[in-house]
């Protein structure tokens, strides 16, 4: 049954702010969970104030970077309010990374300190940053200093492990706590998210403070979130989907987070039984991997009665219909955007939100614009998706690349979508995959929803494959169950979409390509698709 919302009316505009008023408010409300750790609001804001003072001691102050490598752990939530009780903003590092990433990151971000787990099944990261910082081995704790990376003068150990010029974890929460007020502005960066984009190497997506409360609180609103939710989050807490969305709704709503610290199916669909959890954050694949797990019971997950998810509309349906998720929410959004500005409000008809990523939140504005002249389109045209209201300020240490990506105070997104009359936004794909075959645009996303329509296609994913005569032609790789062949596929095709849109190349796969992260990589798919296998 779906509840009304009872949202917190504290007018905090910082991240500290919010957190000492739940503290205070409720200060034995569980704020987290972590297998079986409950940590309350009142024990999250004492260890914050602690280990800020010992991060003060290092020499951190308003306007300092704090690095953290981690996976969804408590001291990862501890490290970012204790930064941004000092005025420090968090660079959150993508724990995947490899050494090169790594690296970059640690010199673009301009980390002062660096909060590390240890390890984390088979990788270990003190042995990547002995690596990167031969400096650690030769100096005691705030003695050494790094060539390769000026800035940086401290590194946190959370773990075991012990290295001569890191401190521990244990050592820094059990200092004094910090006495003074919270230093952050409203408009001060709380947070440094790096992403993947069409650069060359990942951009810090700056965020700031008052933006990033208002925009979990309106998140929070469009799903319906009530203080007694229970939010299971298995996506990492350095993606914008974890920290600016996941996090941020719990916290203006005053409900409990459900960590799990890195994604198994199995574990997921136990987490969510045991822990009665009523809110979800899905992904596609992470998804089919629950649908797909031998232990895969729709009464593991029935507590479950509202949550979010990217993707076709039959992921939408399997959450709404399969898991039972009546109040499933269909979204649309980039880190730029605080995570998402565009929700499905839960209440919605389900056709809706299937075929939909929602009206702009509240305080964001969208304009659709024409690929080739850059105006104005009315509602019901495809084009370039531009995002106003709450956008990052910019990309840290990257005024170029802030200057190409925000004019006028728009986000140009590089995607594809549309706007109907009631301002519902439809999203098509990024621009980059746009198909353009014998001069007219087609949309892979709206291929690919229908062929989706087909009973027998599990998976599919559409790319343009050069052609010599159209430029491009539309190419479909299908994941397919039975003997579904491709005279199949046409046959569904015919008289029901457009001829050119037809896809000209049929690829049956035993599954689609996937980045690191599980997106589908439409690079290695082109890749298949021109060889024809």
């Amino acid at each position: 049954m779906i509840r009304v919302t009872d949202r917190t009316s504290d007018p905090a505009t910082t991240t500290p702010e919010l957190l000492t008023a739940l503290a205070e408010k409720a200060p034995s409300g569980v704020a987290f969970v972590y297998g079986g750790e409950r940590w309350t609001y009142g024990q999250w804001l004492d260890a914050s104030k602690r280990v800020a003072s010992a991060l003060a001691d290092m020499g951190v102050g308003r306007g300092s970077v704090v690095g953290i490598l981690m996976t969804n752990r408590p001291e990862w939530l501890v490290g970012l309010m204790a930064a941004n009780w000092l005025g420090a903003s968090i660079a959150a590092f993508n724990t995947w990374a490899g050494d090169w990433d790594l690296d970059y990151m640690l010199r673009q971000s301009g980390t002062e300190a660096l909060i590390s787990l240890d390890q984390f099944r088979g990788r270990s990261y003190i042995d990547t940053l002995r690596g990167l910082i031969p400096e650690i081995h030769n100096g005691d704790p705030g003695q050494w200093s790094s060539q390769q990376f000026p800035a940086l003068r401290e590194l946190i150990v959370v773990g075991s492990t012990a290295i001569r010029g890191g401190r521990r974890w244990e050592d820094c929460i059990v200092s004094p706590p910090l006495e003074a007020e919270a230093i952050p502005l409203p408009t001060d960066v709380a947070l440094v998210l790096y992403t993947s984009g069409s650069t060359a190497r990942p951009k810090g997506v700056s965020l700031v403070h008052q933006d990033l409360i208002a925009n979990g609180d309106a998140i929070a609103e469009r799903m319906g979130i009530i203080s007694q939710d229970r939010i299971w989050v298995a996506v990492p807490l350095f993606w914008s989907y974890g920290s600016a969305n996941a996090l941020m709704v719990a916290l203006t709503h005053q409900a409990t987070l459900i960590l799990q610290e890195a994604f198994s199916a199995v574990e997921a669909l136990g987490l969510i039984d045991a822990e009665r959890a009523t809110v979800g954050y899905f992904l596609p694949h992470l998804t089919r991997a629950m649908y797909e797990a031998p232990s895969f019971d729709c009464s593991l997950v029935k507590s479950l009665r509202t949550g979010l998810t990217i993707g076709l509309p039959h992921d939408v349906h399997r959450l709404y219909s399969d898991f039972g998720i009546e109040g499933i929410c269909n979204v649309y959004g980039a880190t730029e955007t605080y995570g998402n500005c565009c929700v499905t409000p839960f209440q919605a008809p389900i056709e809706r939100r299937m075929a939909s990523q929602g009206p702009p939140l509240e305080g964001m504005t969208l304009k659709i614009l024409d690929l080739e002249s850059g105006q104005e389109l009315p509602p019901g045209e495809t084009g370039e998706i531009t995002v106003s209201g709450r956008i990052t300020p910019g990309y840290h240490n990257d005024p170029e690349l802030s200057s190409t990506s925000i004019h006028d105070g728009y986000y140009r997104s590089g995607d594809i979508g549309r706007v109907d009359d009631e301002g519902w936004l439809t999203y098509h794909g990024r621009a980059t995959e746009m198909i353009k075959t014998g001069g007219i645009n087609v949309a892979p996303a709206e291929v690919e929803e229908f062929l989706a329509l087909h009973p027998d296609v599990v998976q599919v994913a559409v790319v343009g494959i050069p052609d010599d005569e159209k430029g491009e032609i539309v190419a479909a790789g299908i994941v397919a169950r039975g003997s579904l062949n491709e005279t199949d596929i046409r046959d569904f095709c015919e008289g029901r979409i457009a001829r050119f849109k037809l896809p000209q190349r049929i690829v049956f796969l035993d599954e689609l390509p996937a980045t690191d992260t599980g997106k589908l990589s439409r690079k290695a798919l082109l890749e298949q698709m021109i060889k024809g296998h």
